[in-house]
């Protein structure tokens, strides 16, 4: 469906690959949780999973950390590099953080934009936070940046009327890349 061309307002495009993705996020919070209960292993957060396990960062597409928090692969893209950025400490909402705190994940943000820059050169970026789960958060209680790297054509045809994205380097190919950019520099 697409809107009329007279129509007020922006057309819209219809994603409904993604009410599944949005779907599950109630019941897999629900594993989770239980799960933690059970077990006390995992948070509910991949994020702070990832956080607190450093070991597994190159399994996890841990692109960088340091002593505040992590730049990373998203394991569902939007476009290929596409960069998620947390801190360490789970929080939902941006002025949760402290000051001090905030100062470190837009440092971060920083350092994700230039990795995406330098490492896939793409045409534009789109860099955002999507607080809470009515604007998109897929984990509500671990507020994160995404820097998603833009390239004209990137949503074409084949997203819309074939209902696929097409994402073009794997994960391990592409956290590759952006780990021999980041030790270019110095990370």
């Amino acid at each position: 469906m697409t809107a009329r061309e007279d129509a007020p307002g922006p057309r819209s495009l219809h994603a409904p690959w993604r009410q599944q993705y949005l779907e599950s996020l109630g019941p897999s919070e629900a594993a989770a949780k239980a799960k933690a209960d059970k077990t006390g292993t995992e948070s509910g957060s991949f994020l702070l999973d990832y956080w607190q396990h450093p070991e597994f960062d190159e399994r996890n597409h841990v692109i960088v950390r340091n002593q505040h928090g992590m730049i990373l692969l998203n394991a569902f893209p939007y476009t290929g590099g596409h960069l998620l950025i947390a801190l360490g400490e789970a929080r939902p909402t941006l002025l949760d953080y402290a000051a001090d705190q905030r100062a470190e994940l837009w440092k971060l943000t920083d350092l994700a934009a230039e990795l995406a820059q330098r490492t896939l050169q793409p045409q534009g970026l789109n860099i955002g936070v999507n607080q809470g789960r009515a604007a998109g958060a897929g984990v509500p209680t671990h507020l994160h940046v995404h820097v998603v790297p833009r390239w004209a054509g990137d949503v074409n045809f084949i997203n819309v009327v074939g209902e696929v994205r097409i994402i073009s380097a794997s994960l391990d190919v592409m956290a590759r890349r952006y780990r021999e950019t980041a030790r270019t520099l110095g990370h």
